[in-house]
């Protein structure tokens, strides 16, 4: 074989190898990788996304609370945009022309032929004059969006609000993108995937100008967007509007379930802010002033804050001594000023001495109290106290304390039940005793529970044993039912029976005779349970704190209050869950002067500044 031929057969080799790269080369660009495809789409078509409207919320009583309102977001296509009255644009939106420059570069930065946000959220009115002159402004269109509407400035903490989707959400939910809205807090949050419902996408087809031409095959690949879902909620727009007004000169919380459903009636937190404010462009400018107030508007209190319960918290001590039956009604002691024990004193004010269990309650004696906690303590059924500390723990747990209660808000928070453990850690196993956690006996030391615990705790107490937990919605458009969990008994460790004197007790401290702890509680020809307690705090006043439930035999309402840095229970939050009572069982405050004393409000911090 001469040179001729062996270079004739090299370049027939070479020339099979070429092709068959050539081949698998476009197989792959034409089969295996579809990004050319994909670029090729999109020089060719438009995808418009269509936003849904939320749904709708209403209160127990079908009054629309939060609805929709038109807003429109500006496109841009730079690419498409030709020479234009820059002056007349800047005044139809209210910007400067510094302002319009910096957002058409940012615009551009996105992309020159792909259409992007200029300006959000603007008003329909502002809208219909700039859709009138749109022809004069090539290269811009506009997007419909909705924004939040609320009737009454109340209930922000219930109902929250929503805002832009952030890069967390981007990266971990792939049906949000880019300038989309999301529930922050509250309903919106919690109901968020019921209340958005689905975006809607339609197809265009665009020429080499980047003009749409047409629909894409004839709208065979378009979505259409399905609306929210519509909510009613177990608030009483009214019951809550009035609690707002009630707290106006307040920092606190109030929390109004009805016992026999679990359902929220209110949840005020105070200070609060009107929701309206939490819509709009301006919405990060907002929370930043919100947040940087010292007294927290946007924290709710209800759900967040963690206080001591102090004196109310004897209702489940003496329900504790009574199922492990180291008390029994009639059990009695006598009180001088307090209880004196090895050197340990827990003070407690005037009142008639000897009491039993149920005058225990109704005078609030603190002695009375430490000695049933005692006994709980050294029960001789236990090896040693970090034994029976232990079985006190599971009675107080399973009123929900300690843990989060699993209500349907997203930032709830389980407050504090101490363990045995925690004291081995601080005193070592078996050197301590009642003695050394004696202030839990009175809802001290280490105890720490949410005005929503304290709220449900009542309502068990109503229920003499059960509840339901706590909740906001009761219904939801279609056939989307809510969690099953909201409909179930949750029973608690303590024997029915072992209700009928703590409930009685509560009754006497409203309507007792002198003496009685919650006298300026009592509303006329209603029975009304209460209990009184003042937390200690170590950062200022002490707290001023009341539970109530009523009627007595047939609760319609079970509430807690809680009013910052007040004092006793009997001063404020006292007045305030009575008039709350009133407002919701009758609609009508006929003790006109016991609203009156509320609303002027004469606080600590007034009283200090009056001195001054």
């Amino acid at each position: 074989m001469n040179f001729y031929d062996n270079r004739r057969y090299v370049f027939i080799v070479f020339t099979i190898l070429f092709g068959l790269v050539f081949i698998v080369r476009l197989f792959l660009l034409q089969v295996v990788d579809t990004s050319y495809k994909v670029s090729a789409e999109n020089n060719s078509q438009s995808h418009v996304v269509m936003y849904p409207a939320r749904g709708l919320i209403y209160d127990r009583n079908g009054e629309l609370l939060v609805s929709n309102q038109a807003a429109y977001d500006i496109m841009v296509v730079p690419n498409n945009v030709r020479q234009f009255d820059t002056t007349e644009f800047c005044s139809i939106l209210g910007i400067t022309q510094e302002g319009l420059l910096e957002r058409m570069n940012r615009a551009k930065d996105y992309s020159w032929r792909v259409r992007s946000v200029f300006m959000k959220q603007v008003s329909f009115d502002v809208a219909a004059v700039l859709q009138e002159k749109m022809f004069k402004y090539p290269g811009f269109s506009l997007q419909s969006r909705t924004l939040r509407k609320y009737s009454r400035p109340v209930a922000s903490h219930i109902l929250g609000y929503i805002g832009e989707v952030d890069k967390g959400i981007l990266e971990n939910n792939e049906y949000y993108a880019m300038g989309d809205y999301i529930g922050v807090i509250g309903i919106e949050k919690s109901y968020e995937e019921v209340l958005r419902g689905e975006k809607g996408l339609k197809i265009y087809l665009k020429d080499v100008h980047n003009r749409i031409i047409g629909s894409y095959e004839e709208g065979k690949y378009d979505r259409p967007v399905k609306v929210g879902k519509n909510m009613t909620i177990s608030l009483d727009a009214d019951l809550q509007e009035y609690g707002e007004q009630l707290m106006q000169k307040f920092v606190g919380s109030i929390v109004a379930i009805e016992p026999s459903s679990g359902e929220i009636l209110s949840m005020v937190s105070s200070p609060t802010v009107d929701p309206n404010l939490l819509v709009g462009r301006n919405l990060g400018e907002t929370i930043r002033r919100l947040s940087a107030d010292t007294l927290n508007p946007l924290f709710n209190r209800a759900l967040m804050a963690q206080y001591p319960p102090g004196s109310t918290f004897k209702t489940i001590n003496a329900l504790v001594g009574l199922q492990e039956r180291v008390i029994r009604n009639q059990t009695s002691y006598y009180c001088d000023y307090g209880y004196y024990y090895r050197g340990i004193h827990v003070g407690c004010h005037s009142h008639k001495a000897p009491l039993d269990l149920i005058g225990g309650i109704q005078h609030s004696c603190n002695t009375y109290f430490c000695n049933v906690f005692r006994r709980i303590m050294e029960n001789p059924a236990y090896a040693n106290t970090e034994e029976a500390f232990n079985h006190w723990r599971n009675h107080i747990m399973s009123f929900g304390f300690g843990e989060k209660l699993g209500s349907d808000f997203t930032n709830e928070l389980k407050g504090n039940i101490p363990t045995a453990a925690y004291y081995d850690r601080y005193y070592t196993s078996g050197h301590w005793n009642f003695l050394t956690i004696i202030s839990m006996a009175i809802g001290q030391g280490e105890l720490l529970i949410t005005p929503l615990q304290m709220a449900n705790m009542t309502a068990t107490i109503a229920n003499r044993g059960w509840y339901y937990i706590p909740h906001l919605a009761t219904g939801i458009e279609g056939d989307m039912d809510i969690d099953t969990k909201y409909l179930e008994k949750n029973m608690t460790t303590i024997d029915s029976a072992y209700y009928s004197p703590i409930v009685e007790g509560m009754a006497l401290a409203v309507n007792g005779g002198p003496g009685s702890t919650a006298r300026i509680a009592r509303i006329p020809d209603i029975t009304v349970c209460g209990k009184t307690g003042t937390a200690q705090n170590p950062h200022g006043e002490d707290h001023s704190i009341f539970i109530a439930f009523a009627p007595k035999d047939d609760p319609k309402i079970a509430l807690a209050v809680y009013v910052e840095n007040e004092g006793f229970g009997g001063t404020w939050a006292a007045p305030i869950a009575s008039l709350m009572i009133e407002k919701y069982l009758t609609d009508n405050i006929k003790r006109t002067w016991l609203e009156q004393y509320v609303r002027r409000g004469n606080t600590k911090k007034e009283q200090e500044e009056t001195n001054e």
